[in-house]
């Protein structure tokens, strides 16, 4: 008799690799258990990454050195104040009850060596204490964070940077003081404040900027804000292009940027330049949009500068079976744009460049999401100090990314053939989805004789690529002063 068998009788083999040693699979219903246990957990196991990140750049030494102190002197001290402001913001908390939420968190209350943190309102009496000259002294931390991150990740030969300049609106619904009603298109009639914010196109990163009252910018500030960008620079830069709409156009601000050495482009609202009728171009056959450039000194201004134009066809929507009305005039068949610029070239590559520009748009709303919108008091100086803050807790995440960036070069470079890095591409993600990657991970800490470790759970996808930041950021704390010793790398310029 003739028995039917499969012909592939090889045993099957058991896959290798993270599911080997895994458990049995749980079975979570209506009916499950619960209890409660000992141990300390904290949902924000990536703060040990911003605490060595802080050891790294020797944050502290920093802060006690650029800091202006104000009148009131926390029991805690003006860093760990400072430290725990930047921490909640970190973790995306942006108004100061939210201490309520984290008071007896494992990582922070081991950060700061106490059981809970102090009440929320002793952060608050803290903030209502900070004034101008705080908000200042933290500008000038940030232009030394800036020196040492650049230099510890290889952005020590950047020679040129482009600088945005942009204001916004930040709407208020009570009766703070500084508001004013103005430009506000969403909320129409509503009582706002409007910012001013400058960000660097290469690194993403917040360069200078303030909190300013409800109305449109002068010309005396925005000088005042454009001298103030190399103050603010890494000493190795040496040119500097801004870019900025037409608030910014004025004989002030020209002036300024002419006198600082810079090269620049605004957008022009004011003035009313006459182009070469014959001087206008395509520079591609296949797009409608000509391109034409002049000198043309405004009045009230001591010089001529250089207007660039760019002019697009209007489009004709007529319906069929009726006849297409002539323009009365040339120039209403046409939108025009128009830049004031001191820069060189052909037209087209000029405006090519300010449009590069239109990503700061993206940086402003991303630095509003992180708490820029939270007005904390009726004071405007405690309003205006707390801008800097916010503006300094996302910097510190644009550094970490760009950190963790770093490790995950190092990873692919030490294990080609594995699996991709886990932080590969983080530099170029939204605050929102690193916090996903580098913070909001499980951890429990736990205590052994006089150490405290803090274990992070095999199951979780995350945890490699933690692991790995973790001792890359270890690999640099074992240097005396890191920033001095990396080896800094050219990094591209415009």
């Amino acid at each position: 008799m003739v028995k039917q068998r499969k012909k592939n009788i090889r045993k099957s083999r058991n896959r290798k690799g993270f599911n080997a040693n895994g458990a049995e699979a749980r079975k979570i219903n209506a009916s499950t258990h619960y209890e409660t246990c000992t141990e300390q957990l904290s949902p924000f196991g990536g703060l040990l990454a911003l605490i060595k990140f802080f050891d790294l750049v020797h944050f502290e030494e920093l802060f006690n050195s650029t800091y202006q102190k104000p009148s009131r002197d926390p029991k805690m001290g003006h860093h760990a104040m400072m430290a725990g402001i930047l921490m909640l913001l970190f973790i995306g908390f942006n108004r100061i009850w939210h201490f309520f939420y984290v008071r007896l968190d494992a990582m922070l209350c081991g950060f700061f060596r106490v059981n809970r943190l102090p009440v929320a309102s002793t952060f608050w009496r803290y903030v209502n204490s900070l004034g101008i000259n705080q908000a200042k002294s933290l500008l000038k931390l940030m232009s030394g964070l800036r020196e040492r991150v650049w230099k510890l990740c290889g952005y020590g030969y950047i020679r040129q940077v482009r600088v945005n300049l942009d204001t916004t609106v930040e709407t208020i619904y009570g009766d703070q003081q500084g508001g004013r009603k103005g430009h506000n298109t969403r909320n129409r009639g509503k009582k706002a404040y409007r910012p001013v914010l400058g960000f660097i196109e290469e690194t993403r990163e917040y360069l200078c900027g303030k909190l300013r009252k409800g109305e449109t910018l002068s010309g005396e500030e925005a000088a005042d804000i454009i001298r103030d960008i190399k103050t603010y620079l890494p000493s190795w830069v040496q040119y500097v292009l801004i870019r900025c709409d037409g608030e910014f156009l004025s004989w002030e601000a020209v002036q300024a940027a002419v006198e600082s050495g810079f090269r620049f482009i605004f957008g022009n609202k004011r003035c009313t330049p006459v182009f070469d009728p014959d001087g206008w171009y395509r520079p591609r056959k296949r797009e409608d949009a000509e391109y034409n450039t002049c000198y043309y000194q405004p009045g009230g201004w001591e010089q001529a500068f250089r207007f660039v134009a760019m002019r697009i066809p209007k489009e004709k929507k007529t319906m069929s079976n009726r006849p297409v009305q002539c323009q009365l005039f040339k120039d209403d068949r046409y939108v025009y744009r128009i830049f004031c610029t001191n820069l060189a070239g052909k037209a087209h590559h000029v405006i090519d460049e300010y449009d590069n520009r239109a990503d700061v748009e993206n940086l402003i709303g991303e630095a509003k999401r992180e708490g820029l919108e939270a007005i904390p008091s009726a004071k405007f100086k405690n309003n205006y100090a707390f801008f800097q803050i916010v503006m300094l807790a996302y910097n510190i995440w644009r550094y970490m990314k760009i950190v963790a960036q770093q490790s995950s070069a190092k990873e692919e470079t030490e294990f080609s053939g594995t699996d991709e890095p886990e932080l590969k591409g983080i530099i170029s993600n939204t605050i929102r989805i690193a916090r996903l990657k580098l913070l909001f991970l499980a951890a429990k800490v736990v205590k052994r004789g006089n150490t405290d470790k803090v274990k992070y759970s095999i199951h979780d996808a995350r945890t490699p690529g933690m692991i790995h930041f973790l001792k890359f950021l270890d690999g640099l704390r074992s240097k005396v002063r890191p920033w001095a010793e990396t080896n800094r790398s050219s990094v591209g310029s415009y």
